[in-house]
């Protein structure tokens, strides 16, 4: 058999050592460790009252939960599924509730606590009321009617909480004739100018392949949450309005720019340079036994082209007049780039990685989850690590993007189960007893499990 494993090497880089045996290849699986769960985060003692669903308010969330604050995910009793991004759950043990499985959910529902609450009953808008008390910031990323519809708008929360902190991400904003409307990230990335500048020269536009507009969200939704926690001590309670739409222009700040003093409307590239050649994707020997391969090289300077010369060793290539300085190539980038494709198809990704970024040549192997959980990168700074799940084992959770010397903050403990801490939140933040838990369970104004509609 061949068994492929992963070593560091002196510049940093993943290199694949294969161990002939003969046979079939045999690939390690990948190894996620525990996160050390350190006593002192930045925002210990703070609560966050998670009201919110899908992707971008979850991603803030589960920040602020692993920066230390304790977030109680607000859910309703009937909640299946859990979020509209859900999809279709892990495999795992214990009873049958997908719902508690879900990939999503696993993603962004670490570092939390989850309580069950019916807002549409008095009871359950009281019990809200009472844990605004005893709460810093109120989080939700519902459209601006809802929580006037609940009777929890500003007024009422700042009446229970002068200090209360609210924060709302609606798509559009409070305000403008969009405020009412609802939206998921494609149509925000549709209505950014996102969605019009992603694809290629000859196609149509295209959805971003990922969650740009909500990450991008919920990352601006938890700094200025710590922001306006900064600023409580000064002006007291506040709330942040941040429209998912506003976040996303973030985004294409350069493309406005360039419209206005240009006058022409941008185009889509694909994955060229606007000014820069080569630049792009081009295609890889097998990864990990993946024909599907690719390898993204970019050079921007003569230095970096002619560092690519060198490991290309290509005399026809290197003499070609075309390609003699950076706007030639750049104008020449359709026949460079069919060039590049036929020697790089050629060569493993991480190996021709390996000596592109030793000769000075930005390079990288595209990854996919298989490969990334493997690298020796990834593995070597516990960019993605465990956290226990009743139901699920050992589930995968990436760390920020930012690491804390004095006060670390890597995610805190696995998703909860649907409704697990409704009683215990009862009982030991609000202090209620057991027989008001009791009639609050029998009116359906909270629940510990869930419930079919």
């Amino acid at each position: 058999m061949t068994l492929h494993d992963w070593d560091s090497t002196t510049s940093g880089w993943a290199r694949r050592i294969n161990v002939s045996v003969g046979g079939a290849p045999v690939l390690p699986e990948a190894r996620l460790t525990p996160y050390p769960q350190p006593d002192c985060r930045p925002l210990n003692g703070i609560r966050v009252l998670d009201m919110t669903t899908a992707v971008a308010g979850p991603v803030a969330t589960t920040l602020l939960g692993a920066l230390g604050a304790e977030v109680l995910r607000i859910e309703t009793p009937w909640a299946k599924p859990r979020s509209p991004a859900s999809a279709l759950p892990y495999r795992g043990t214990g009873p049958d509730e997908p719902w508690n499985r879900e990939p999503r959910q696993n993603e962004l529902g670490h570092s939390k606590r989850s309580i069950a609450l019916n807002l549409t009953t008095d009871s359950g808008r009281e019990v809200f009321l009472d844990l605004v008390e005893r709460s810093d910031v109120v989080l939700e990323n519902f459209s601006p009617r809802v929580m006037g519809n609940f009777g929890l708008e500003w007024d009422a929360l700042c009446e229970r909480n002068p200090e209360i902190i609210h924060v709302s991400m609606p798509a559009f904003g409070k305000s403008g004739p969009w405020r009412d409307r609802i939206s998921y990230g494609p149509g925000i990335d549709a209505m950014s100018g996102m969605s019009w500048l992603t694809g290629y020269s000859d196609g149509s536009p295209l959805k971003p392949g990922n969650f740009y507009c909500d990450q991008n969200a919920g990352l601006s939704a938890a700094l200025s949450t710590v922001a306006a926690l900064l600023a409580r001590g000064r002006v007291g309670g506040q709330t942040v309005e941040l429209a998912m739409l506003e976040g996303e222009l973030q985004l294409v700040g350069d493309a406005m720019i360039g419209q206005q003093l240009s006058g022409r409307e941008p185009t889509r590239m694909g994955n060229q340079h606007s000014s820069a050649a080569p630049h792009g994707v081009y295609p890889a020997g097998p990864l990990l036994n993946d024909p599907d391969s690719w390898i993204a090289i970019a050079c921007r300077t003569d230095d970096e082209w002619n560092g690519l010369i060198t490991v290309w060793c290509d005399e026809t290539v290197a003499g070609d007049r075309r390609f003699a300085t950076g706007l030639r190539r750049w104008r020449h980038r359709a026949e460079l780039d069919r060039l590049l494709s036929e020697w790089t198809r050629q060569s493993d990704p991480v190996e021709l990685t390996e000596r592109l970024q030793d000769a000075g040549v930005p390079a990288s192997p595209v990854m996919g989850a298989r490969a990334l959980l493997r690298d020796q990168q990834v593995v070597t700074r516990q960019s993605v690590g465990g956290l226990m799940h009743p139901q699920v084992g050992l589930s995968p959770a990436p760390q920020a993007a930012f690491r804390l010397s004095s006060t670390p903050a890597p995610p805190k403990n696995a998703a909860p189960l649907f409704a697990v801490d409704t009683i215990p939140v009862l009982e030991e933040i609000l202090g209620y007893s057991t027989e008001r838990i009791a009639e609050l369970l029998s009116s359906g104004a909270v629940s510990d499990r869930l419930v079919e509609r």
